[in-house]
């Protein structure tokens, strides 16, 4: 149960009493309140053979006027992957969805390059080549969001995907696509970012995960991991460990995503982890 709502006294006991009365019983919960925005939001697992309607239904009864309410069940969720040629990202998700570790399938690839096909088809797959080259670029997100209609995407994930997507694209899936990109941003912009932080001396390397909004990299973000390096780094070994880090953060922010964890407080999210 995924509520959150303008605060005022007593949200928990009238939230849990909604479960206790459907004869639910509670295995985790976790609540947070925003003293400055005046928002509470709370996240609650649950077990019992409720009525998610009539819950539903009565939740909205005692609860404040704006409340957005969810009930929600484990399972795999669909995601729609898009690549250019780096492999790191896109191979780590294979592999974590493959195996189980994170509760999702890749229902299919799609990329402006057919590099990674190979890749993409030990996995057994599905690969969409979709080519920029010689096109509008509305037109060629037209056919981007054909192929992800039609694989019932229930997140879009831009796994290294080196292209600017426009905001008529971007508003078709409102906090339901990620991005991951080095945490250098707003510095080091532009080509060979690993090569400016070597001459700056940069003494760690970061990732940056979050939902993409039609302000290109100042969405919501999930997750920042940061690891050390120091003046022995070259820029090839300060690219690698960028790599790795782009991996741990964005499999990290698909989690806690899929388990429903992360909830919107403007441009901010609160994450019970």
């Amino acid at each position: 149960m995924l509520v959150d709502c303008s605060d005022r006294p007593g949200l928990v006991h009238q939230i849990t009493g909604v479960l206790f009365r459907a004869n639910c019983n509670v295995l985790m919960n976790h609540e947070y309140a925003d003293a400055e925005a005046g928002r509470f939001f709370m996240r609650t697992e649950f077990v019992g053979g409720a009525n998610a309607g009539a819950m539903e239904k009565e939740l909205k009864g005692l609860l404040p006027i704006d409340a957005r309410i969810r009930l929600t069940q484990p399972g795999p969720r669909r995601l729609a992957v898009l690549v250019s040629k780096e492999h790191h990202c896109v191979a780590d998700i294979l592999i974590r969805c493959a195996f189980g570790e994170l509760d999702a399938t890749v229902a299919g690839v799609i990329s402006n390059h057919r590099d990674l096909e190979p890749l993409v088809a030990k996995f057994d797959v599905p690969f969409h080549y979709c080519t920029h080259e010689g096109v509008l670029r509305e037109e060629h997100e037209r056919r981007l969001q054909k192929l992800i209609e039609a694989m019932k995407a229930d997140y879009v994930v831009l796994a290294k995907y080196m292209r600017i997507l426009g905001k008529e694209f971007v508003s078709h899936y409102p906090h339901r696509m990620i991005n991951i990109h080095h945490s250098f941003l707003p510095a080091f912009v532009g080509a060979r970012p690993y090569q400016q932080a070597f001459e700056r001396g940069v003494k760690v390397i970061g990732a940056t995960a979050h939902f993409v909004t039609e302000q290109l990299d100042e969405g919501p973000i999930i997750v920042q991991q940061v690891i050390p390096v120091d003046h022995s780094h070259s820029p090839q070994e300060l690219s690698r460990a960028g790599r790795d880090v782009e991996q741990m953060a964005l499999a990290r922010s698909l989690r806690l995503v899929l388990e429903d964890r992360v909830f919107l407080n403007g441009n901010r999210t609160v994450i019970f982890d």
